[in-house]
């Protein structure tokens, strides 16, 4: 049982850095590190298993992952193809299409190069693999973290609901992305007030873009009370520009208020953990919750989330990247 003391001890310190604060990204990592060394304490348990459930274990551990990928890579492709139909050539809707082309290119690369016999191309291949293994691992970590974050529910009374802007149509009117977040905001306004809990208000956050007419806040104001939402229960915060300037500047707003207040943050789904992130940064007092958005818009955007994060953490990811090629060069000069 000792192969399984790793998996606990990572699990133990999840559990702890989670009770601290569930908007950390160390919890990500964690949780992917939990989860490999219960594997690899699974694989050895399985000489001394029945045929049948050794079999079974092995599959989990390998087979499934490896048809996973392949199956992942398609998904991916079709995923893109389907964003540029719906939603242009940008270079953010095509992140999908690369990822699946990117993966079926690594395994093309790595199944030629290990034909080739070679120790300078098989040191290449083994940094590459070991670099996209990394990348993946965080992605993975990533991916399941967010899933799991995005479950959080409101617990107890709030004061505010802050709903973050984003662009909007025509220059004046609230886009179906944004419509989401509004519904989600009230939807929770109107719980609080259900359960009879004090009502709080919905602080709508953003300001004037450059090819804007007004500012985000006062479109989505607008829209809430076209909605039938008292205006009384609304504020604006009509400043910021960036989800960071979002989050400082309504913290403002709420501190001036009520310097003990508590909040919760509405964004879209796919964006909820980096924002937590960055609400945990600016010392926010709440937790982020999602929105829904369209299924095809999902996959691109929590790519691009990913990149975010993970660009955000250069300095450690550089640094684990670069020795990672170093490797890689030392093993083809020393043939």
């Amino acid at each position: 049982m000792l192969a399984f003391v790793p998996a606990a001890l990572f699990l133990v310190l999840f559990g702890v850095s989670v009770r601290e604060d569930r908007r950390l990204f160390r919890n990500a990592v964690y949780l992917g590190l939990t989860l490999i060394f219960l594997s690899i304490g699974l694989l050895t348990l399985v000489p001394g298993l029945p045929h049948d459930l050794a079999t079974v274990i092995v599959a989990l551990v390998f087979l499934i992952p490896s048809l996973g990928t392949v199956a992942l890579s398609v998904f991916l492709i079709g995923n893109g193809l389907t964003m540029v139909r719906k939603e242009g050539r940008s270079p953010g809707n095509l992140l999908s299409f690369m990822a699946g082309a990117g993966i079926i290119a690594l395994i093309l690369f790595v199944l030629t190069v290990a034909n080739q016999g070679s120790a300078v191309w098989d040191a290449v291949a083994v940094g590459v693999v070991l670099l996209t293994g990394y990348v993946s691992f965080l992605f993975l970590c990533f991916l399941a973290y967010a899933i799991l974050y995005g479950r959080t529910k409101v617990r107890g009374d709030v004061d505010y609901v802050v709903m973050l802007g984003c662009g909007l149509t025509g220059g004046d009117r609230v886009p179906p992305l944004l419509a989401s977040r509004l519904r989600k905001g009230r939807a929770i306004h109107d719980a609080q007030i259900a359960r009879g809990g004090r009502v709080p208000l919905l602080l709508t956050s953003g300001g004037r873009g450059n090819d804007e007419k007004v500012a985000e806040a006062r479109a989505m104001a607008d829209w809430l009370i076209a909605e039938g939402v008292p205006e009384q229960h609304l504020r604006l915060e009509d400043r910021s520009r960036t989800t960071e300037e979002n989050l400082q500047f309504s913290r403002t707003v709420m501190e001036a208020d009520d310097p003990s207040y508590r909040c919760v943050v509405v964004t879209n789904n796919f964006h909820a953990f980096r924002a937590a992130m960055m609400a945990r940064k600016a010392g926010v007092n709440g937790q982020v919750l999602g929105s829904p958005t369209a299924k095809y818009f999902w996959p691109s955007s929590t790519i691009r989330e990913f990149v975010a994060v993970f660009w955000e953490h250069r300095a450690v990811n550089v640094g684990i990247c670069g020795s990672i090629v170093a490797l890689s060069v030392a093993m083809a000069l020393s043939v």
